[in-house]
């Protein structure tokens, strides 16, 4: 590419982010703009205005930014990737400090702090061109405000793109809860409690023993029966004694004991267990005494300790873990009121996937097949199958139309190609937008409609990690309410590098944790890349304008890291398409 060209390229960027920051800007009612003139070309702008333009532009728009046009046609790497790299060591507490893999996922070419050799930096103005010394284009004439267009989007989703926030607010607030449905306790896992969960019954029910050892009435020493005798020395016995699940033994007599098992039932009367390893049996087998001072009530359960029967143990809206399940059991339940989950249905549209094999003649793997059903489950979902369909509207309008699930979840078709036909497919069927464009990098083009009442489309963008963002944004909080599942505490953390932001848009990107309380940025966050989040904990949430290094950003868990229900294999893969 010739410095012409770069210059061109810039130029074009930067005009694209004016119009599109000025339209926003008056979308939201702000009209100071109108009294200042609007730069039309890259060159009225500052020089680090005109580095980050190139930078978001080429990173939402597919290209190289033009500052690195010399580096990707040199075949050498860039030297912002090689400054970072080195910039961007540390240890990690997943990924090994020094190993290569980790050095070129952590070499975060928008995240480092040092500009490239070719970038003059904020603050060296030693590096910058003088003015005189600038190429003397022709300088074109200023022309009339246009309205800003993204390529690849629908018009009306840049004019009506909700901010982020807003939308996941939205999402949250489109539906209500489905009903409940009683399910025995092996299936309700990772479903949300419809009623509270009480205690059926006291825990424990009866006096229990605590430890292997003996139950004593009253002081020290005490007389054992004569099937419990044994030589002098230490140790139990031979005699069984009383064991688990047994029926209550008959009452002690003060000065008596016997020989008890962890979780027996206590006898009435015993006032304390005196464990194995601190007793003592002599005097020919027939008296017991302790190594050391016993407590009245030591080492039993009393009946009631954890709950008295009645007792409120979980709220309503709880989710069912594993724990939850053990609990329940032992309170005296055999099934659990829970909201049903709702059930969801994958559409993956594009006559470009492959189901198998490699990329040839143009087609490419489809990725998002594989990963939604899963991740769906993860978010409470009852997967009920994906399905590929081609690009043709009338078959999108039949799948859609067919569906009996309460969420159809589509993927690609959400901009304004030649081949995009969800927006006409939801106004052939009537449907409702509720969000049309989401202010958010990767996945703006995504929405979300009802279809009728209780059944929602979730529209996410066709590129990899744009529809997870649309998967985090727009169906984890829609899913949220329908399934009645609690809302994730909010957390924050601490970046250990600088993220570039974009000007206008939230930026969802990749991180690991690092000692707790800190987000390392990972590389390979672009649209279609997959390679960053699949080595993520979570997702940071970055504000327009971007953050700095050590600035507490708000953290998105994946659903793996945060609770790990409902992930299991499911052989459902639906039906449709060719290979």
């Amino acid at each position: 590419m010739t410095d012409r060209d770069a210059d061109a390229a810039l130029d074009r960027a930067a005009e694209e982010a004016l119009a599109l920051f000025a339209d926003d800007r008056r979308t939201a009612g702000d009209r100071r703009e109108n009294h200042v003139r609007r730069p039309q070309r890259a060159s009225d702008l500052p020089e680090t205005v005109r580095w980050n333009v190139a930078d978001w532009a080429a990173e939402d728009w597919g290209g190289p930014a033009p500052h690195d046009a010399h580096d990707s046609s040199s075949g050498s790497p860039s030297s912002s990737s090689s400054e970072s790299g080195s910039s961007g060591s540390g240890s990690s507490d997943r990924l090994s400090k020094g190993s290569s893999f980790n050095d070129e996922l952590f070499n975060s070419d928008p995240f480092s702090e040092e500009p490239p050799a070719d970038r003059p930096a904020p603050d060296d103005r030693s590096r910058r061109s003088d003015p005189s010394t600038k190429s003397t284009r022709p300088v074109e004439p200023e022309q009339p405000d246009q309205p800003a267009h993204v390529p690849n989007e629908a018009p009306e989703t840049r004019a009506h793109a909700t901010p982020w926030h807003a939308a996941r607010t939205a999402a949250a607030r489109a539906a209500q809860p489905l009903p409940s449905v009683v399910r025995p306790l092996g299936d309700a896992l990772g479903q949300a409690l419809a009623e509270p969960l009480a205690a059926l019954t006291d825990l424990p029910s009866f006096d229990t023993s605590a430890m292997d050892g003996w139950a004593v009435a009253g002081p020290g020493p005490w007389r054992l029966p004569s099937e419990d005798a044994t030589p002098e020395g230490p140790g139990p016995g031979t005699a069984a004694g009383i064991l688990a699940g047994h029926a209550e033994a008959a009452p002690l007599s003060d000065g008596d004991a016997v020989r008890i098992a962890t979780g027996a039932r206590v006898p009435p009367g015993a006032t304390a267990v005196l464990r194995s390893e601190h007793g003592k049996v002599r005097g020919e087998g027939r008296e017991l005494y302790a190594s050391r001072h016993i407590t009245q009530g030591q080492d039993i359960r009393p009946r009631g300790q954890e709950c008295r029967r009645g007792d409120a143990l979980l709220p309503a809206g709880a989710l069912v873990t594993p724990v939850v399940l053990g609990l329940a059991a032992a309170a005296g339940y055999d099934e659990l009121t829970v909201t049903s989950r709702p059930r969801v249905e994958v559409l993956v549209l594009g006559d470009e996937l492959l189901r198998a094999g490699l990329p040839h003649d143009g087609r490419i793997r489809d990725a998002l097949g594989p990963l939604l059903g899963p991740w769906l489950r993860a978010l409470g979902a009852e997967f009920l199958a994906t399905r590929h369909v081609g690009d043709d509207p009338e078959a999108l309008h039949t799948a859609v139309s067919a569906s009996t699930a309460d969420v159809v979840v589509t993927t690609g078709g959400t901009a304004a190609g030649p081949v995009d036909h969800v927006h006409p497919t939801l106004r052939r069927l009537g449907a409702e937008q509720l969000v049309n464009g989401v202010e958010v990098r990767p996945g703006h083009p995504m929405l979300l409609a009802r279809l009728a009442p209780g059944r929602y489309l979730v529209g996410l963008p066709g590129n990899p990690l744009a529809a997870v963002s649309g998967l985090l944004t727009l169906a984890e909080p829609l899913l949220r309410t329908l399934s009645a599942r609690p809302a994730p505490p909010p957390y924050r953390a601490r970046l250990t590098e600088a993220v570039q932001g974009h000007p206008v848009d939230t930026r969802l990107i990749p991180v690991v944790y690092q000692h707790g309380d800190r987000a390392r940025p990972l590389r390979f966050h672009g649209p279609a890349m997959l390679r960053g989040i699949a080595a993520a904990d979570a997702l940071a949430v970055v504000p327009p304008g971007g953050a700095d290094q050590g600035a507490e950003t708000e953290i998105l868990d994946l659903p793996w890291t945060a609770d790990g229900i409902g992930i299991s294999a499911d052989t459902t893969t639906g039906t449709g398409g060719a290979p």
